[in-house]
């Protein structure tokens, strides 16, 4: 994987933090508890939060176990 441009880095960032944030507000204080009981690998799920790339299917699966649509995701926390 290449480096990201500043702009890509910065969007993986917020969405990181968005997760975080939607993790904490369900309950969860440490995402290892959150990835082990949705089936997620735990390393993995710790990667999003701190903004590493990831697969839009992989994002789907994390909206999946939040209960969350696309559109709610995002229409929070994000900036142009």
């Amino acid at each position: 994987m290449g480096k990201h441009d500043k702009y890509t880095q910065k969007k993986l960032q917020e969405l990181g933090e968005r997760l975080r944030q939607i993790r904490i507000e369900k309950g969860y204080k440490n995402y290892e508890q959150f990835a082990f009981d949705n089936k997620i690998p735990r390393a993995q799920y710790g990667r999003y939060e701190n903004g590493q790339d990831l697969r839009f299917s992989s994002l789907l699966k994390v909206l999946a176990a939040f209960d969350i649509s696309l559109e709610d995701f995002f229409k929070d926390g994000f900036t142009c």
